[in-house]
């Protein structure tokens, strides 16, 4: 059902007319976006049918390839907050929108996605298909010599000049709860282990294209529905989504992802001398921990900024409320003071 779905999202624009098809159960009332000043777009459905081809003769399913390209760079469209030097894609967000998406930027964000995302969903694509891309990846990695991916590895390097924008490497390479660096790993494990490694979840663990389901992102029309609900119930602390910024959220996420990832890679340590593999475990969790204490800080900080009783959010995250208050004071607006 997966790849159904995926295929009706790549077969949105219509190239004769210019127009990409928007759900029609998303409970809103245009039935497709203008792309007639976004060649770019109609250009990335004529290569796509291409990249599709390529997935075949490689013996993929292109449903597969594109929800995967999808999930990596949905999870960019919601970290794009935060890349000053992004350019491309609040210029097509505005031309979908009829000339300005600010009267209404929240919603416009939602329903303009998937068009204004496209062209880069399908140059991700085409580079995760590519066995030199793999390549770096590997040698990135270490190769037989085995290292952290580096946040200036030749493979985001790359990838960021394929999809126009010579300066995302660093950003991507550094998201290590996402499903581009799960892919990377992904690589890397097939490479030092080709016959498998045994688990009950080996077989999607080590399939290629397998999207995590928190990796995938919401739907049009599950993201209306939310924002619709949140803007009924505005305010202190009804609903987080509401009083926490997406770029806060992003962050928390990240954080996650990357405690997620340094503790997953302790798992098959405990080898060689006992003094190397205490080391190798200790300050692989002590890595761990120093995230999650960024998170619970982070976490405790909005949940009290948007209202909820001090008391109460001291109580559940096992803290002082001289704690609570420091955290406000470091992160009460979002940011680091």
């Amino acid at each position: 059902m997966r790849v159904v779905r995926y295929a009706q999202r790549w077969e949105r624009v219509c190239v004769r007319h210019g127009r990409w098809a928007l759900d029609a159960d998303a409970e809103q009332e245009l039935e497709y976006l203008d792309l007639r000043g976004l060649p770019e777009v109609v250009a990335a459905q004529r290569r796509w049918w291409g990249v599709a081809r390529r997935a075949v003769r490689s013996g993929v399913e292109p449903g597969e390839v594109f929800a995967l390209a999808y999930a990596v760079v949905a999870r960019w469209w919601e970290g794009a907050y935060g890349w000053e030097r992004e350019e491309i894609w609040p210029r097509r967000l505005h031309q979908v929108a009829g000339g300005n998406a600010g009267t209404d930027l929240e919603r416009w964000r939602i329903v303009g996605r998937d068009a204004v995302i496209f062209p880069e969903v399908v140059a991700v694509a085409d580079a995760l298909l590519d066995p030199g891309m793999a390549q770096l990846v590997w040698v990135d990695s270490g190769a037989e010599r085995p290292r952290p991916l580096p946040a200036d590895g030749a493979f985001c390097r790359r990838l960021g000049e394929r999809v126009g924008r010579e300066w995302l490497g660093p950003l991507v390479a550094v998201d290590h709860g996402g499903p581009l660096i799960a892919w990377m790993g992904t690589v890397v494990r097939r490479r030092r282990h080709p016959e498998g490694r045994p688990g009950p979840y080996a077989r999607f663990e080590e399939n290629l294209w397998w999207v995590r389901q928190e990796h995938q992102a919401a739907t049009m029309a599950a993201q209306l529905r939310a924002l619709s609900k949140e803007r009924k119930t505005p305010g202190s602390g009804t609903n987080w989504r509401s009083t926490v910024s997406a770029e806060q959220r992003f962050l928390i996420e990240n954080l996650l992802g990357d405690a997620e990832e340094q503790l997953q890679q302790l798992r098959g340590a405990q080898s060689g001398t006992t003094a190397d593999a205490a080391q190798y475990l200790l300050q692989g969790l002590g890595r761990g921990l120093d995230l999650l204490d960024q998170v619970l800080l982070r976490i405790t900080a909005a949940a009290a900024n948007a209202g909820v009783p001090v008391d109460d959010v001291a109580r559940w995250a096992r803290l002082p409320a001289d704690a609570v208050a420091e955290a406000l004071k470091a992160y009460g607006d979002g940011e680091e003071r």
